[in-house]
């Protein structure tokens, strides 16, 4: 038996949308990470790009456990001398760019390279409850119902 190694003819990608509301940061991102890359599929090659496109809305809801809210830190340097600068994530999910928070959670979660960049260029994130996917006509992944744990409230 040979082992399968996809070519850009057998690649099939699919638009998934996702409602961010109540879910957990984490969890969230390792599953967006995982289907951006692919490895939910069986064809999954790892130099190839075979992962869905992800259209998320209302990633400003997301929700962080504990006191993360408050004390998560995202630092950034602007490049001169002494110029380290730094956010809560509370502050990044009030301020003007809520979608960060997810972005920077899934960036951290796919490897480093040239392919990850063109596979996070497939996730969208927004802020509110439309999109501009509509045309793509996404099917609805319900991450909540997939494990009792991904959502704030464990019922």
């Amino acid at each position: 038996m040979k082992t399968f190694s996809a070519t850009p003819s057998d690649i099939d990608k699919k638009w998934i949308l996702i409602d961010a509301e109540d879910l957990v940061l984490g969890r969230l991102a390792s599953i967006i990470a995982s289907r951006l890359r692919g490895k939910h599929l069986p064809t999954f090659t790892p130099h190839m790009d075979t992962g869905d496109n992800i259209v998320v809305i209302n990633a400003d809801k997301v929700h962080l456990t504990g006191k993360k809210r408050e004390d998560k830190t995202y630092y950034w340097h602007t490049g001169h001398p002494g110029g380290i600068k730094s956010r809560t994530a509370e502050d990044l999910l009030d301020g003007r760019f809520p979608t960060r928070v997810l972005e920077a959670a899934v960036k951290r979660m796919l490897p480093g390279g040239p392919l990850s960049r063109k596979q996070l260029k497939n996730l969208y994130l927004y802020a509110g409850p439309s999109h501009e996917q509509e045309a793509q006509q996404p099917e609805v992944l319900d991450v909540a119902a997939m494990n009792p744990k991904n959502t704030k409230d464990r019922k």
